[in-house]
């Protein structure tokens, strides 16, 4: 039988991001924040750089999808 995450359920958290200059929200779960910021540290960069390199990635994709689904697209892709 499965289990609920030891940590229980949360939606998700709206934050800030400066991403080229500008602002813009992102809403995602906590377990997304926590690996986006782990994945931050590992690449030694500012979560906002990495939010925006994923961001460019994205902008030139075939159907791109919106910024929240690239993060955890890429988050997916890219496990720690």
């Amino acid at each position: 039988m499965i289990e609920a995450p030891a940590g229980g359920f949360h939606g998700p958290v709206k934050r800030s991001i400066t991403i080229a200059g500008h602002q813009t929200s992102i809403s995602l779960e906590p377990v997304f924040w926590q690996a986006l910021e782990a994945a931050a540290a590992r690449l030694a960069l500012p979560l906002s750089a990495l939010v925006a390199e994923i961001d460019a990635i994205r902008i030139v994709a075939d159907n791109s999808p919106n910024l929240a689904s690239a993060l955890r697209t890429w988050l997916f892709d890219n496990p720690g």
